[in-house]
């Protein structure tokens, strides 16, 4: 890699650390500026506009710390426009900007089929998870899963010689649940280990549902084994549907708790499966829709660039439109195609305002393309 080359990705990973930048900041302020360099500029004019906090631009130090600490644990970044970078996540609005890898790459060309359930599952259901996951990877499948307890770890175990993908909350050096340390280093070695978060980052509760949509958006479809109602099982699954991916889920005792989530999910419209056979039948015709979107990646729109060391000018939108945004806003979240109706502003206009709220601390997004006023400290 040339030094322009790494100093881009340095850029990157340092406007994706800075304070209040997801995933959907991160892509909008790409477009716009065309690089990461452009974006650092402009941060503090967009923060200002959306509110007095400044924004908390990431510690260039810092980020070279974390790529050093990567290249120590045998790990590897994967941008997001990078070819290796999995093509049905990328689909995904809120797709991560960036993936800490440790293990085998080749594993995200395979078709991928998430397997999900309860933490405290019976020794059925992870009997069962076992086999479909095993049956899957006979069929060149590659599991992925959370290296959660219960259901996660068994799709895992079954999967482990055939190919596993495990996708943690926190950093790849931290152990959650810590008695499945062992299994961690087991698909680090022999999968592929995914996660979102820097090096030494311990899980916290927020986390979770962050992990969730990379399973989902991973897999061609998901399997939900055992799940109590309100699980993040559940949570998963609905984010696969929102994605326009297969949810698949196993029947169970109406009289166990564990059940009700899945029979809901049944009763919802999700299919009921029984074998792999049943899993590979819902899931092929996918192939067509991965190539197509392979294709539609090759095809880039050039984007502005400011690399001359002056400050960045952005557009910027009236005063009164943001403060309109902003008072239709409250904690529940609410969609932004909702917020295109009332406002009856234009699209990019409306995706301005939201991010310079979000810049300057004000805006929360969730899954879904939903947004919702951030509280205040």
């Amino acid at each position: 890699m040339d030094d322009a080359a790494h100093a881009d990705r340095v850029d990157r990973l340092q406007l994706i650390r800075s304070a209040n930048i997801g995933p959907v900041s991160y892509a909008r302020l790409l477009k716009s500026h065309g690089s990461a360099s452009s974006a650092l500029k402009a941060l503090p004019e967009l923060a200002r506009r959306g509110g007095p906090r400044a924004p908390r631009i990431a510690d260039r130090q810092s980020v070279l710390d974390e790529m050093a600490m990567v290249a120590k644990l045998g790990a590897q970044y994967l941008f997001r426009d990078d070819p290796a970078y999995p093509v049905l996540l990328s689909e995904l609005d809120d797709a991560p900007p960036v993936l800490i890898c440790r293990g085998d790459l080749s594993l995200l060309e395979r078709p991928t089929v998430a397997i999900v359930g309860a933490r405290n599952a019976s020794a059925a259901s992870c009997r069962f998870a076992r086999d479909l996951a095993n049956d899957l990877g006979q069929k060149g499948v590659a599991v992925v899963s959370g290296l959660a307890r219960g259901i996660d770890t068994a799709a895992h175990d079954g999967s482990i010689n055939q190919g596993t993908i495990g996708v943690i909350a926190g950093g790849t050096d931290i152990y959650f649940p810590p008695e499945n340390q062992k299994l961690q280093e087991a698909i680090a070695d022999r999968g592929l280990l995914l996660s979102e978060q820097p090096p030494g980052t311990e899980p916290r509760a927020r986390h979770f549902p962050y992990r969730n949509r990379i399973i989902a958006g991973l897999a061609r479809g998901t399997v939900v084994v055992e799940a109590a109602p309100k699980s993040g099982s559940l949570i998963t699954a609905r984010l696969a549907g929102e994605a326009g991916r297969q949810v698949m889920a196993i029947p169970g005792s109406p009289i166990d708790p564990r059940s009700r989530g899945c029979n809901s999910l049944i009763r919802d419209g999700a299919v009921l499966i029984q074998c792999a056979e049943d899993v590979m039948e819902l899931v092929r015709p996918f192939d067509e829709r991965i190539e197509e979107a392979r294709q539609s990646l090759h095809v880039k729109t050039p984007a502005r660039s400011n690399d001359k060391g002056e400050p960045v000018r952005v557009p910027a939108v009236a005063k009164g439109d943001r403060h309109t945004v902003e008072a239709l806003l409250s904690s529940t979240p609410v969609a932004i195609d909702e917020l295109v109706r009332q406002t009856r502003m234009p699209l990019s206009d409306l995706q301005l305002a939201l991010l310079e709220l979000e810049l300057s601390g004000r805006l929360t997004r969730s899954a879904g393309a939903r947004v919702s006023l951030a509280p205040l400290n």
